[in-house]
């Protein structure tokens, strides 16, 4: 294990010590060895440099044993519940070698249509010893894109648990459906038989590790490690005073829709954590609805991260993290609620949980992030031959700052995605990137400051490249009407904007786009942290010269003098505007 602390090491063990953190560490290499398959197999750009997909695998009983070191929270902590529930949903007698399941089911899963898993059990001496599944992002699923859908039924094809193969054999049927419901079928197959080749990887190796090993089981090994996990989860716990932290919080709604309204309770119990959502807004009329799944998976991210972000992830460490929301809210919707953008509601569950946790662990948590939501463009249409094209950009803005750091740039908070490259995205699409930036001053002011937003310019070109008919945006992103705050006394980061051809764009729903037409997306600036009149000089100095801050910023947010001509700070200048201001308050 990482180490005894993080372990829970006094607790009896089956296996000594160097053992014990040479299998754990052998687990974990299985899984990202399934893992970077993906980057040599997918097929399309979101799975390939975006890594908008996740990797695990469980013992016999469905329970989480590990997950890839790059995995994506919101996809992680959905599969920890409902893979668990998929595996037990069948008799492990009925499971047989070569089986592959396939489901996409929102509220079974990772909360939208997009995200399929394929999950297999893997056999040893004839039966079935753990499970390995992945869910990836799948650009393409059917339906109509955008947020501003009112039922799941327009927003894709939706798979119930099926058998992808049985006993071996490709189901083929289940297939063809998938390729005719989409618009890419190629790259949707291609994509699924990619997630078939990581969990023949990730069994594989398991395999080998058992026979290296002289194991007949991974169950033993998993109690160990499951158990260690959860005394460490609860000793990090039970260092927070016991109390109920109360957070109320707005979120905006989609266009010019009613904001929604979150009401949430975080209490810790000795070495017990209970997120209650009782009073939070009902499920809306669009597609930013959320499953229980996904709600946890974010929550659990706040509370894992806040108390101890160090000890490994697996069923021991939720086993402490409780969560209860009413049926029929917009945190725990109801079937056929529409749910393609629950990332515009679902990702603000984590800074919420950290700003009611803010005065029990300051030093654990940061500001409001412009990469919350996560900004997600998807585009299709069809090129100058008339071929159909259709791509997903994940987009980050500005980390919020924390106590002991400033906020990173075009981070995917909290998500756990990458910003696709230029270079791939006009490869993909017959599209063309003008600009990709930093916003200068677009960081909260704090004394630690917030991290920049980003601008990406995007035309649509007008020779002989152009695309036939329009071109479609389906957007799903925030921070359009409220600019992520900052935490004790910083200020917050600018908003998103979404500009066609200079003007104010609809972010809602499905913009159509001519030949020659420009498109701007502004992502947020982070908050800041603390009061900017406390930033070190030298490190406004260094914000001026980057060009992160300009000079009049400087001045006005930070209360540093910084020369224009050698950018040095004017010290005694900057100690009496520094003072005035003091005097003022």
């Amino acid at each position: 294990m990482p180490n005894e602390n993080k372990m829970g090491g006094s607790l009896p063990s089956n296996f000594d010590p160097i053992t014990l953190e040479i299998l754990w560490r052998r687990l974990v290499s299985i899984v990202d060895e399934a893992d970077a398959s993906v980057a040599r197999t997918a097929f399309s750009s979101l799975l390939r440099d975006a890594h908008d997909y996740t990797c695990m695998f469980t013992d016999s009983r469905g329970q989480e044993l590990v997950q890839g070191t790059f995995c994506t929270p919101g996809q992680a902590g959905a599969m920890a519940l409902g893979v668990k529930k998929l595996v037990n949903s069948i008799p492990l007698s009925d499971y047989r070698p070569g089986d592959v399941f396939i489901v996409n089911d929102p509220w079974l899963l990772a909360g939208h249509l997009n995200d399929v898993c394929v999950m297999s059990p893997i056999f040893y001496k004839e039966r079935p010893v753990a499970f390995t599944a992945c869910v990836f992002h799948h650009s393409d699923i059917g339906g109509r894109v955008a947020s501003d859908n009112r039922q799941v039924y327009e927003e894709g094809i939706f798979i119930p648990p099926l058998r992808l193969y049985e006993a071996g054999v490709l189901n083929e049927s289940v297939l063809n459906l998938i390729r005719w419901n989409v618009r890419t079928p190629e790259e949707v197959t291609g994509d699924i038989r990619s997630q078939v080749a990581a969990n023949h990887v990730c069994a594989q190796k398991v395999i080998e590790m058992l026979e290296d090993e002289g194991l007949d089981t991974l169950d033993d090994l998993a109690d160990e490690i499951i158990d260690r996990t959860e005394k460490s989860m609860r000793e990090a716990i039970a260092r927070i005073p016991n109390g109920v932290y109360p957070y109320e919080g707005i979120i905006e709604g989609a266009g010019k829709r009613d904001d929604i309204s979150i009401n949430l309770k975080v209490e810790v119990k000795d070495s017990d954590i209970h997120v209650d959502f009782d009073g939070t807004s009902s499920q809306v009329d669009w597609g930013g609805n959320v499953v229980y799944n996904f709600t946890y998976a974010y929550v659990f991210m706040a509370v894992k991260s806040a108390f101890d972000p160090d000890i490994p992830i697996n069923e021991g460490a939720i086993r402490p993290v409780k969560m209860t929301a009413p049926e029929g809210t917009v945190v725990n919707c109801k079937f056929p609620a529409a749910v393609a953008a629950r990332m515009q509601i679902g990702h603000f569950m984590t800074e919420m949980v950290f700003k009611a946790l803010a005065e029990a662990t300051p030093d654990n948590i940061i500001a409001e992030s412009g990469g919350t939501p996560a900004q997600t463009n998807i585009f299709y249409g069809k090129r100058s031959n008339g071929n159909p094209w259709l791509t997903m950009i994940i987009r980050g803005g500005g980390l919020g700052a924390g106590s002991r750091m400033d906020g990173h740039y075009c981070a995917i908070f909290p998500a756990n995605g990458a910003n696709t490259p230029v270079e791939i995205f006009e490869s993909d699409t017959p599209l063309m990137v003008e600009e990709r930036s930093l916003v200068c001053d677009s960081g909260g002011p704090g004394k630690m400051r917030g991290g920049l937003g980003r601008k990406m310019v995007i035309r649509v070109p007008d020779d002989d490249t152009a695309p036939q008919g329009p071109t479609s945006i389906a957007l799903q992103a925030g921070r359009f009407k409220y600019a992520p705050q900052g935490l004790f006394g910083a200020g917050p980061g600018v908003m998103a904007k979404f500009l066609v051809n200079d003007k104010d764009g609809d972010p809602s729903g499905l913009t159509l786009c001519h030949t020659g037409d420009v498109i701007q997306f502004l992502s947020a600036g982070g908050g800041g942290y603390g009061d900017a009149f406390k930033r070190d000089p030298e490190a406004v100095r260094q914000d001026v010269a980057n060009g992160y801050v300009s000079i009049e910023k400087a001045r006005e947010d930070y209360g540093v003098v910084v020369d224009p001509g050698t950018l040095e700070v004017d010290l005694e200048e900057t100690q009496n505007l520094r003072a005035a201001k003091k005097k003022a308050l």
